[in-house]
């Protein structure tokens, strides 16, 4: 079976027989476009194409047959929105979960039925993130595009469709659209009309591991797989991430750290944050929920600062923080360069350095921003041990493979962190859903306990430096407050 990871810098496809071993892993590249100040989007093109040179190269690195594939499935990118044609071609390119345009429409919505409404039905905050504002911000903007669209499906719903012929999204996907009802796990007749959309433009609802079609020829040419191959619905990455480092139930906490990082802990009934730092989605897991913080800005930070400031590869800067001392000699930085999503959620925030001075060079800036992605890290972290979703802190994606940025966070939570060994845990999580609908695994539970691998060890905190990491964050909290007073 193969489980693919389509993100947003690239697709990453792992492969694994039938006792759950991964065999190989191969990745290919994507792009992302930033049209205006607060947009992204991308060519859905960018996603296939990626996603045939990743299959193919795994197939290849794994020395099998085409058709020894038995099941493929898919973890992607949520909050994005791609309107699709009656062939299911994309009308347009893809806005993404990055993109921040539609905070018009989510006053509008939340003009018509209340803040606490939509909170209460979806476990959300009403933000421009989620889907179904961008697709109000369609059919108000582009309304030709929005009178030619078939569907509006998410990032795994166009994919799935373009691979089976069949429209469908999963529970995970749906509940981060802001007009999911997260109780019972249905559209909400009262939000999608106040939002004024047509409910057949929801891709309809299905389980994750649920097997959507084979793949059509055409497909499976280009995928240099067999028609044979099925295909499962699929879900959204963080919540395959999740299944990848092991949580498929209550009691583990995962920082899924990417270009976002999204932080998460299941749970067994709906959880309402009072302060709206976490929202509650459909787990990947049928039945179960994930109670999550959709992610700041985390390795894309690292691949701003590398690129745009110090002229360096990403690698170079974890080379760079680790000459500078805890607490970075006094340098914080906010990772807010798409607006905040920690200590609290606002989408005018801007990311800021402080405390810089003329000794201060690119390896107290590569810190800083190690650092100030662990203080938002642990905003999340405390909130949900307030909430009673605390646990083991498990790390997976580039993350977990850096052991300066595992130390960083287990010096600023003050808990031992847990490194998950996958390679690829997004695309691994997939790819148990997969083995799951394939009769592989007997259940969720039993992949895991077959396929996932922990560090036997975990990274611990140096007591001599918790008292500068208390006082670092202490300051990146009081300059939050001090960027936030100035833009409000």
């Amino acid at each position: 079976m193969i489980g693919v990871d389509v993100g947003s810098q690239s697709v990453k496809a792992a492969l694994l027989d039938p006792d759950g071993a991964t065999v190989a892993t191969a990745g290919r590249p994507c792009a992302m476009r930033h049209p205006h100040a607060g947009w992204a989007e991308q060519d859905p093109a960018e996603w296939e194409n990626a996603l045939a040179g990743a299959v193919r190269a795994v197939v290849d690195a794994g020395g099998i047959r085409p058709d020894e594939i038995s099941h493929l499935g898919m973890a992607c990118q949520v909050d994005g929105v791609v309107a699709v044609d009656d062939r299911l071609d994309p009308l347009r390119d893809a806005i993404i979960w990055l993109d921040r345009r539609a905070a018009a429409e989510v006053d509008a919505l939340t003009g018509k039925v209340g803040e606490d409404t939509i909170f209460t039905t979806t476990g959300l905050a009403p933000d421009a993130s989620h889907t179904a504002p961008k697709m109000m911000w369609l059919r108000d903007h582009e309304l030709e595009v929005f009178r030619a669209a078939r569907s509006l499906p998410p990032v795994a719903g166009y994919l799935l469709a373009r691979l089976t012929g069949v429209l469908a999204q999963d529970h995970a996907n749906a509940s981060s659209s802001l007009v999911y009802d997260v109780s019972t796990g249905t559209w909400s007749d009262l939000l999608v009309g106040a939002a004024g959309l047509d409910p057949a433009l929801l891709a309809p609802i299905r389980r994750s591991d649920e097997v959507a079609g084979p793949l059509t020829p055409a497909a499976a040419e280009r995928l240099g797989l067999t028609p044979g191959c099925r295909v499962i619905v699929g879900t959204g990455d963080e919540h395959a991430a999740t299944l990848g480092a092991g949580a498929v139930g209550p009691g583990v906490v995962v920082d899924v750290t990417g270009t976002a990082e999204p932080v998460c802990a299941p749970a067994d009934e709906v959880v309402l944050d009072p302060q709206r730092l976490v929202e509650t989605h459909a787990h990947a897991a049928p039945g179960r929920l994930l109670v999550e913080n959709p992610g700041f800005v985390s390795g894309g930070s690292t691949k701003w600062l590398a690129e745009s400031v110090l002229g360096v590869d990403q690698g170079a800067v974890f080379d760079l923080a680790a000459q500078a001392p805890a607490g970075a000699d006094g340098v914080i930085f906010l990772p807010a360069l798409s607006g905040s999503m920690a200590p609290r959620w606002n989408e005018d925030m801007r990311g800021a350095f402080t405390g810089l001075a003329m000794n201060h060079d690119g390896r107290h800036l590569a810190r800083a921003v190690l650092e100030g992605c662990a203080f938002a890290l642990r905003d999340i972290v405390d909130r949900l041990g307030h909430l009673g979703l605390g646990g083991e802190v498990r790390v997976v994606g580039g993350g977990a493979r850096s052991r300066l940025w595992l130390e960083i966070k287990a010096g600023v939570l003050g808990r031992p962190v847990r490194p998950v060994l996958a390679e690829e845990a997004t695309a691994l999580g997939a790819a148990l859903l997969a083995g799951t609908a394939a009769g592989t695994f007997a259940d969720l539970d039993d992949a895991v306990a077959r396929a996932v691998e922990l560090a036997p060890t975990t990274v611990d905190p140096d007591p001599a430096d918790r008292e500068r990491h208390d006082e670092a964050y202490a300051r990146y909290r009081g300059l939050f407050d001090a960027v936030e007073g100035a833009t409000t």
